[in-house]
């Protein structure tokens, strides 16, 4: 690797970090505020800050970016025993410590229509962590659709629904072809007394 490639790549590293470190700041200050926090007085008071994997920068992983052409319509379960409805948007493919992964990305129809969530996707998923050291309920990554045909997926911007730390929510449950197989060790770890 020459030396412009080494520079390049310490500084895409430093931007990841970065980007990691405000994910991390945003997160406990949205559960610590009592106007954005899920959770009740009660709660905020007793809760101490998320509980994160250390930042590994080998989960920021490059994926090829598969739009699905097919409208379609899959009715996902919730925690609550509820159904949401979402577009499958595409599919991305990738390589996560030796393994060959996919994961199917999902559009919203209830947020699609709103002008600050149209051009993002949810990727709700489990891993060889789920109910371990992370939640079992699985986890969620944001993506904003790219304008081309790949994509980077920042595991340790992965987070945790609501319904991890409180009751009341309706929280969708990842479907069983978004499970990896690998341990992702990134983003937020298992709260305190949750599977």
């Amino acid at each position: 690797m020459g030396l412009a490639s080494v520079l390049q790549a310490q500084e895409l590293d430093s931007l990841w970090l970065k980007e990691i470190k405000v994910f991390q700041t945003e997160q406990d200050e949205h559960y610590f505020n009592k106007k954005t926090s899920p959770l009740n007085k009660k709660e905020r008071k007793s809760f101490k800050g998320h509980h994160f994997f250390p930042v590994d920068i080998d989960y920021c992983v490059e994926a090829s970016f598969h739009k699905i052409e097919k409208e379609d319509t899959v009715a996902m379960q919730t925690s609550s025993g509820s159904i949401k409805y979402y577009k499958p948007y595409a599919y991305v493919r990738f390589m996560l410590k030796d393994t060959l992964c996919e994961l199917t990305l999902y559009q919203s129809y209830w947020l699609r229509d709103k002008d600050e969530y149209k051009n993002y996707l949810l990727m709700p998923f489990t891993d060889a962590t789920s109910g371990k050291s992370s939640y079992g309920g699985g986890r969620y990554l944001d993506i904003e659709i790219p304008s081309k045909d790949t994509i980077t997926l920042n595991f340790n911007l992965a987070y945790n629904p609501y319904c991890a730390y409180t009751s009341g929510y309706n929280c969708t449950i990842p479907p069983r072809e978004n499970r990896l197989n690998v341990h992702v060790l990134a983003g937020l770890a298992a709260p305190e007394n949750h599977d």
